[in-house]
């Protein structure tokens, strides 16, 4: 197994929850995963893993909603290819619409059991 850490595996399983037609940012991931600046993390994680764990690596993108490959690069391409098939629109451009097309997951908030300190889940 490549990736063993605790964040690689949380990372792992959110990209693989992002909904075909929706993307989610670096930054997202990091964040729902326990480390809001871990997005360079989050690009090691689908650069060294998509191919092994079978990732849905092209719902990633980085904040302004574009693709972070080079523009006009094989890679690049490539996503944009299947995210069009997913039915996701680019705007002028090259820019995905975050508000119309951005996975809400949220992080769990806490909930408190009467008398016992807050868990999280």
């Amino acid at each position: 197994m490549l990736a063993t850490s605790d964040f690689s595996r949380k990372v792992m399983e959110l990209i693989n929850k992002i909904p075909k037609g929706k993307v989610a940012t670096y930054g997202q991931i990091a964040k729902l995963a326990g480390k809001p600046h871990g997005s360079r993390g989050v690009s090691w994680i689908l650069h060294s893993c998509s191919v092994t764990y079978r990732l849905p690596w092209h719902r990633v993108v980085n904040s302004k909603g574009k693709i972070s490959f080079l523009p006009l690069s094989h890679n690049y391409r490539q996503q944009k290819r299947y995210l069009e098939n997913e039915k996701v629109i680019f705007l002028h451009g090259d820019r995905i619409d975050l508000l119309r097309f951005q996975w809400k997951k949220t992080a769990p908030k806490p909930r408190s059991i009467k008398g016992k300190p807050q868990i999280f889940g």
